[in-house]
């Protein structure tokens, strides 16, 4: 069983007179509630209690549990109010109130965090939407200094490439370019005062980096190729020019769906990171948190909130905003059967072959 607060201690490292909140989405509407997501809010309950027993131990405060209404779409902005216990409160002032937030959500508050981070000199968050009881078991459990190993190296080698070359299991091919761009890690730890970002998922275990989004005049973006995506074992080819989705192939539902979403805003179709997801201990399940730290990853939507320049004010309405992973590590349908990372000189660094890290 993870010792809950060891894990608080190895990430965080929380200090005296910190102030700390847990944070929890509600259902409402037709945003319905279902098992999973219940059992989150008691798991938030039962990670705050072993908070508050550390906060005793090094003298911090952890507030009541807040919580606000779900947004219902992934990195959107969050709402005016929210509770702070009993207490109705303004929620971004509580929140930028805070030296350490863990939103243990179900749609990502990862987005709207960033921004705080910005804003706020003594703020950090851990984002962990949709994360699991189970994953205590998994990913949550595995050796972040190793973690953090792994992600340097690829960190180190990803610094100062212009493109990520990918060649996925189904043969199809796409370059990302990763001019103009720096390479973030998301190793597992968040202490106060960590310079560079601020912002984590939990569990963690990732190198990424926003590919070049064409914002330079006479500038285009090189990022262009064919992505496989497959759904309901349904194979769509997603063609991309530009860094963006300009056509999307396929012949069922799951590509009819596919065109209509980014045609109902194209700003979701711009290509939003790269990234290597190398937590050996993260499971395949179908739940992104956790799937995403277990491969090759790239994401569609918006990316203001990981160094790129697409933020809410390029989507149609707040309502439209979206930042989706789409994953390929083992246990995926698709698998990258190569990546390189490719330098300036023509140096090019193997990072994945044959499925498999290389680094």
């Amino acid at each position: 069983m993870l010792d809950v607060k060891k894990l608080l201690v190895d990430v965080f490292d929380p200090q005296p007179g910190e102030v700390v909140t847990f944070a929890v989405d509600l259902p409402h509407g037709e945003i319905a509630d279902h098992e999973g997501w219940s059992a989150r809010r008691e798991m938030a309950e039962r990670w705050r209690g072993a908070m508050v027993e550390l906060g005793g131990e090094r003298d911090f405060s952890v507030q009541p549990l807040l919580s606000f209404p779900a947004t219902g779409a992934n990195n959107a902005d969050l709402p005016q109010s929210g509770r702070l216990g009993d207490e109705e409160v303004d929620l971004l002032k509580t929140l930028a109130a805070s030296t350490l937030v863990i939103a243990m959500t179900e749609f990502s508050a990862t987005a709207p965090l960033a921004q705080l981070a910005d804003a706020e000199d003594d703020f950090r968050a851990a984002s962990m939407p949709g994360v699991e009881e189970r994953m205590e078991g998994t990913a949550l459990a595995a050796d972040y200094s190793k973690v953090a190993a792994h992600c340097k190296a690829i960190f180190d080698v990803m610094d100062g490439a212009v493109l990520c070359d990918v060649l996925f299991s189904t043969g199809h091919r796409c370059w990302f370019d990763l001019r103009h761009r720096k390479a973030e890690m998301d190793d597992g730890f968040l202490p106060r005062g960590k310079e560079g970002d601020r912002i984590i998922n939990l569990p963690s275990g990732e190198t990424f980096i926003v590919p070049y989004e064409g914002e330079y005049e006479a500038l285009p973006s090189w990022t262009a190729g064919t992505i496989p995506v497959v759904e309901e074992e349904e194979l769509v080819l997603f063609h991309v020019v530009a860094n963006t989705i300009v056509m999307v192939e396929g012949d069922g539902p799951v590509a009819e769906r596919f065109g209509d979403f980014f045609e109902t805003d194209p700003a979701r179709a711009n290509i939003a990171e790269v990234a290597f997801g190398v937590n050996d201990m993260a499971e395949v399940t179908g739940q992104v948190l956790e799937d995403e730290k277990a491969g090759f990853h790239w994401a569609f939507g918006r990316s203001d909130h990981l160094g790129g320049m697409v933020g809410v004010d390029e989507f149609k309405s707040p309502d439209t905003v979206v930042h989706q992973d789409i994953v390929y590590a083992e246990g995926n349908p698709v698998q990258v059967e190569k990546a390189e990372l490719v330098h300036p000189d023509g140096r090019r660094v193997i990072v994945i072959e044959d499925a498999e890290y290389k680094l």
